[in-house]
């Protein structure tokens, strides 16, 4: 239940209202931006609200149940805060974003509508669609320990140990040949053996995509060279040339993590619990139920 104040729900009660919408949202670089669908700029709190920044919003969905509740802020590509790139480069995934009811004739009356996150972001041709979570998106996400064969730490973290400043774990080079807009041949990682990077990070330090992190989804090697494929395909293209910086990756085993790394001290898996085929084993006459896997 919203709780209203005296001057807000008198202003209700008259009839006659002058209310707007307000959004106002924190990406995770530290920026903040002030939204509003009135026809003037809105200010409180120290934010300015844009006007007409041509974002508009749907009605506000909620349950009383622990469902993600959800509202849809509609906007046009063409604006100078919020453009096509800064979308695709994902500045604005999961950005804070409070929605606000505001008397825009008296900002002081304002009522906090809801809290919650930036969601799935659809884009068109001339506009984007963007879903405001509730605070109840945050409900479905793992917390603690997960128990299972595989590792549940993330390479180089510190429950892991592993430093990937390290010169072993680490290399450099740049782009040779395109292949696909997500697989190119590069330069400078002749002293790796096939599969050392695959699952490992990529950061582009120079060309169009500089700055930007991206996942390695394999590493070969062909005729001595270095072959790499990524997970996503780079929001601006590849170009000959490009500089990067890869570290190694880990495919979260427990053979993995001690013959690439040595590292089984640190290892936060449990690789000897029985697997789901356990459950669908059956009495055979030679036995079969030494623990190995049918």
């Amino acid at each position: 239940m919203k709780a209203l104040s005296p001057a807000l729900q008198t202003h209700l009660d008259d009839g006659t209202t002058t209310l707007a919408w307000v959004w106002r949202i924190a990406r995770a670089d530290g920026v903040t931006f002030g939204f509003t669908d009135h026809d003037r700029t809105l200010t409180f709190d120290g934010t300015e609200f844009e006007p007409e920044s041509g974002l508009t919003a749907s009605e506000v969905r909620s349950g009383s149940n622990l469902s993600v509740d959800a509202q849809d802020a509609e906007g046009v590509l063409t604006s100078d805060r919020i453009t096509e790139t800064d979308i695709l480069d994902g500045r604005w995934d999961n950005a804070e974003v409070e929605v606000w009811r505001v008397n825009w004739a008296d900002t002081g009356q304002r009522v906090l509508m809801r809290r919650g996150a930036i969601g799935q972001i659809r884009r068109g041709r001339l506009v984007f669609v963007a879903e405001v979570r509730s605070l109840a998106h945050v409900l479905g996400q793992t917390v603690g320990r997960t128990f299972q064969a595989t590792c549940d730490a993330a390479l180089g973290d510190a429950r892991c140990g592993i430093d990937l400043e390290n010169p072993a774990f680490k290399g450099t080079g740049a782009v040779i040949d395109l292949l696909r807009d997500r697989a190119f041949t590069a330069s400078g990682l002749a002293g790796f053996d096939a599969g050392w990077f695959t699952f490992g990070t990529l950061e582009w330090t120079s060309g169009a995509n500089a700055g930007r992190h991206t996942e390695v989804l394999g590493h070969d090697v062909a005729g001595g060279v270095a072959v790499l494929a990524l997970l996503e395909a780079p929001v601006r293209s590849i170009a000959l040339g490009d500089a990067f910086t890869i570290r190694a990756g880990c495919d979260k085993r427990i053979e993995t993590c001690g013959a690439k790394f040595a590292n089984t001290a640190n290892f936060r898996g449990f690789p000897h619990i029985p697997g789901q085929d356990t459950i669908l084993r059956y009495a055979t006459k030679d036995g079969g139920h030494e623990g190995g896997v049918l």
